[in-house]
């Protein structure tokens, strides 16, 4: 995808020191800040090329998520808000205030039809470990809240693309403040069709070494610049 003329897109190709990627997201009228990627979890094999951009404004995150080379478009249409919409086709952020690995996480994800789940994760062991807890608070509001998604097919393409807007003050972030932030990130994508399912093909901006996404050491930093 092409920036439109005139418009800044920070594409995420830098390395941080930790070996880690990076990436500077824009105020939304400035432009977006952008990562693709394209190898499966955790053999790093190809994967269905996938695109999230990133900005913000005063209130609210603004994340775009784009799924290309899609042929499944698969979801189960009985589920609705913070059901586990994750088994089946799903595009996620994990988003976290802060720089150092996390032990408590926004998971926000969405599915073909415009489900969407979220919750706060408190994850101890910082990588879901068996010997430690895993636990989800669910956000029940989140229209109220002011989280909101809008989704759209286009078989043609082969694509789906969900906007997501994820309130700044979920974070502490007060209004207007956002500048000069920085955040520790991860953005998922799950593959699976009527006839793989439940095996799930999985891919990351940034691989983790284990079918698991709960890992909180491979979360990439993004600047709010």
């Amino acid at each position: 995808m092409k920036a439109s003329l005139g418009s800044l897109l920070a594409v995420a190709s830098a390395v941080s020191a930790g070996g880690l990627p990076s990436l500077d997201a824009p105020a939304c009228s400035v432009g977006k800040g952008t990562v693709q990627y394209n190898k499966s979890v955790p053999n790093q094999t190809d994967f269905p090329l996938t695109q999230v951009d990133v900005c913000y404004d005063d209130t609210s995150i603004h994340l775009t998520f784009t799924a290309f080379d899609e042929t499944n478009y698969y979801f189960n249409e009985s589920q609705t808000t913070n059901d586990p919409i994750w088994q089946y086709e799903v595009m996620e952020a994990f988003i976290y205030h802060g720089t150092n690995d996390p032990k408590t996480y926004l998971e926000f994800e969405v599915s073909p039809n415009n489900v969407t789940f979220q919750a706060w994760i408190y994850n101890p062991s910082k990588v879901r470990a068996a010997s430690a807890p895993l636990d989800t608070s669910y956000l029940t509001q989140p229209l109220v809240d002011g989280m909101t998604a809008e989704t759209t097919l286009c078989k043609e393409a082969k694509t789906w693309t969900s906007s997501a807007t994820i309130p700044l003050g979920l974070f502490n972030v007060d209004i207007g403040e956002a500048k000069s932030t920085a955040w520790r990130m991860n953005f998922f994508r799950t593959v699976v069709s009527p006839d793989t399912f439940p095996d799930q093909f999985l891919g990351a901006w940034n691989p983790t070494n284990e079918s698991n996404f709960h890992m909180t050491p491979f979360f990439g930093n993004v600047n709010f610049i």
